[in-house]
């Protein structure tokens, strides 16, 4: 399905770095039609002065893999040394495939090759969009969980732990050698500090923090 005007919201925000002056304005009128912010950058070291987008920001980087001075590909690693997860969609000229795969291979969104129709460049654009936005509310999300048991003492994330991993109060008791009692106490405890009401539901919040938590 293609994408439309409708369903691209104006914050998010789309550089465009190659050195081709007349490509480069081709591209920002076409994104700019669809109501996309668009900044354009006529070479890497112009992106950098440029300041690097907020670690929450969404979007998007357009970048030519052959440029005079710093490439595409020496650019994406410096990001990546960056910590800066911006999605690069990299575009690539006659016999650049090779550098582009390579360049998938360390992280980017994908690559078109030039020349390209417009409706394949949106939609890529789009796609690479949508990750971001899933992307940073999934970190949301984690944040939140890591939030609510961070509330938990040292005693009640152990039986938290045991209790996600589906051990009765009993068993929760004698692995830890603690009364019954006690073990019931403290799971109450951890489902008032997190809102949860099963062990179920605690489970599914672990694993939101460390996917390998009831390992």
């Amino acid at each position: 399905m293609s994408f439309t005007e409708s369903q691209s919201p104006a914050a998010w925000q789309i550089h465009v770095v190659d050195d081709d002056a007349a490509f480069r304005r081709s591209l920002v009128f076409l994104l700019e039609s669809m109501g996309w912010d668009v900044v354009a950058h006529e070479s890497a070291a112009g992106f950098l002065e440029h300041g690097l987008p907020h670690a929450a920001a969404i979007g998007c980087l357009l970048l030519d893999v052959r440029m005079p001075g710093m490439s595409g590909l020496e650019l994406q690693q410096l990001l990546r040394s960056r910590q800066c997860a911006l999605p690069i969609v990299f575009l690539t000229g006659h016999g650049d495939v090779e550098l582009a795969v390579q360049a998938m291979k360390h992280g980017a969104f994908d690559f078109l090759e030039k020349p390209f129709k417009d409706q394949r460049l949106l939609d890529v654009v789009a796609a690479a969009l949508r990750q971001r936005e899933s992307s940073l509310q999934s970190e949301e999300r984690t944040r939140q969980a890591s939030a609510r048991l961070q509330q938990l003492t040292p005693r009640e994330a152990e039986v938290a732990l045991l209790v996600a991993r589906g051990l009765p109060n009993k068993l929760v008791a004698r692995e830890l050698d603690i009364s019954e009692k006690t073990v019931h106490i403290h799971r109450q405890h951890v489902m008032e500090k997190t809102g949860l009401g099963s062990a179920a539901e605690l489970a599914r919040l672990i694993l939101q923090v460390d996917p390998q938590g009831l390992d």
